[in-house]
């Protein structure tokens, strides 16, 4: 494969820079700039998710109907509540392009075209530890319940009904040995608020997984070299003048399992 004289300082410049950030001494450093807020932050930027999708997707269809100056406009929408890890990811992406700048090796693109590439390349990475979350909730699932969770909806029915089957044995008037066996004959009805409580606080605890997901996914990127070919895609779009996409897809992959929860929570009703 045939590199041009600056691709090759750069690529170099780019191993450096994933290395020292997201191996497991970088990660751990970053992640400390998410205590304490971010953790209050991040229920509510998980709520928000999916309308960061549906903005996503009308900015792509405001281009296919010819509608360019709206598609910007929702383009340039920040529907999250900036996190401090964010910020701080984005303070060293901008020192990177800065150093690269310094030795020729940076993207000829305005100020305005970095921030934008570099606030779009933090929005993917975030939306790759809503993955790894999803992964979690996937195997607790199929460890504890033998059942495929991909989200929280699908995990608090099989949750709130451990803890109201539980419940409703130790309550039981002939001690709770005969109350396992009626209630294993007879299982215990879960109402509509023990079932809204238990979502809520997986909702939070999921969020709370989310803020340090990182801690995992940063290495296993780093590794397997999924880091360096996000972080040299965007210098490469910055240098032919290209726009981030509407839409990466690990936004779309994130949002699967939401919508695959949805899909097996209707499903379930249904029958």
């Amino acid at each position: 494969m045939h590199h041009t004289p600056t691709e090759m300082p750069r690529d170099a410049e780019i191993r450096r820079f994933v290395r020292a950030r997201y191996g497991l001494k970088g990660t751990l450093s970053l992640h400390r700039a998410a205590l304490p807020w971010d953790m209050l932050r991040a229920p509510v930027n998980v709520t928000l998710s999916p309308l960061f999708l549906l903005i996503r997707l009308g900015a792509g269809l405001a281009r296919l109907c010819r509608l360019p100056r709206l598609g910007q406009w929702l383009d340039s929408r920040r529907i999250f509540l900036p996190s401090d890890l964010s910020r701080r990811l984005e303070t060293d992406l901008r020192d990177f392009v800065s150093r690269l700048d310094l030795k020729g090796l940076g993207p000829e693109a305005s100020e305005e075209e970095i921030g934008a590439a570099i606030s779009s390349h933090v929005e993917t990475r975030n939306a790759v530890a809503e993955i790894t979350t999803s992964l979690i909730v996937v195997l607790a699932g199929l460890l504890l319940f033998h059942r495929a969770t991909p989200g929280v909806i699908s995990l608090a029915g099989p949750v709130a009904h451990l803890r109201a089957q539980a419940q409703a044995i130790e309550d039981f008037a002939l001690g709770s040995w005969i109350g396992r066996m009626w209630y294993g004959l007879f299982p215990a009805e879960l109402s509509t608020a023990e079932l809204l409580l238990a979502g809520l606080l997986l909702t939070g605890a999921a969020s709370l997984v989310t803020t340090f997901a990182g801690l995992l996914a940063d290495p296993v990127q780093l590794w397997t070299g999924i880091h360096h070919r996000r972080l040299r895609r965007m210098l490469d779009r910055l240098d032919r003048k290209h726009a981030p996409p509407a839409l990466e897809r690990e936004h779309l992959l994130a949002r699967a399992g939401d919508l695959g929860d949805i899909a097996a929570w209707l499903w379930r009703n249904w029958k």
